[in-house]
């Protein structure tokens, strides 16, 4: 379920004076910012896994004990064969199958806006894992409005590359409408940030006027760490 993208990137580092170990290139460019939200030598589940990029680098950058889930069975083929250790399931119906309390960390990492029940899958992420992390792309982004305003069509943009006829996308949301289920749902957002497409990350509410309501306008993509309050 994770995007496929891939571009070269300059990875920025993981947290004040904390800079990656690796110069990879060819990745992701929230895998950095998401790498930095994880603690070294934690137990994680990567869900939507696809063929595993994330869980690899992670093992590589914060020795992690990694477990994924991936829906397509070439996916789940494709990460096995690198020797990572990825199920077949589906978010959605299989979550409930994993014991509470079971990761330190599960990671929803682009794939939120392919779930029939978001809501329900990120109970079951914050009941198997003391925190789970969640990135998606941000439909209140400032293009994607530009481009319905000015074209009144469905946009295309880096983090929404597919037209509306052959997405996987069910259930967009802006950075607000998350934020928003987050309170709803009595979850303390630990981090909340916001992403260019080469991966430059900014802090929400952290830096002078660059709070929710500006983020939710300029951020391309949303990346949250979450736990139960």
């Amino acid at each position: 379920m994770s995007s496929s993208t891939n571009e070269t990137m300059e990875m920025p580092p993981f947290r004040a004076g904390e800079a990656p170990r690796l110069r990879l290139t060819g990745l992701r460019a929230d895998f950095p910012i998401l790498a930095g939200m994880v603690k070294t030598g934690g137990k994680v589940l990567d869900i939507g896994c696809g063929d595993g990029d994330l869980l690899h680098f992670l093992a590589l950058e914060r020795d992690v004990d990694g477990r994924g889930m991936e829906l397509s069975q070439d996916g789940v083929n494709a990460s096995v064969s690198r020797g990572l250790a990825v199920v077949q399931g589906d978010a959605d119906t299989d979550l409930m199958d994993y014991p509470d309390a079971a990761f330190d960390v599960v990671i929803l990492s682009q794939s939120l806006q392919v779930l029939h029940y978001p809501r329900k899958v990120l109970e079951q992420m914050l009941r198997i894992g003391h925190q789970a992390i969640v990135s998606f792309p941000n439909f209140g982004y400032w293009r994607v409005r530009w481009d319905l305003a000015r074209r009144g069509r469905m946009p295309l943009t880096s983090d929404l590359p597919v037209p509306w006829y052959e997405t996987a996308n069910i259930h967009l949301c802006t950075i607000l409408d998350f934020m928003e289920m987050c309170e709803d749902m009595q979850l303390s957002i630990e981090q909340g940030l916001t992403l260019d497409r080469k991966g430059n990350a900014k802090a929400i509410g952290t830096i002078p006027g660059f709070g929710p309501g500006w983020a939710n306008l300029m951020g391309e993509q949303g990346v949250f760490l979450l736990q139960k309050k």
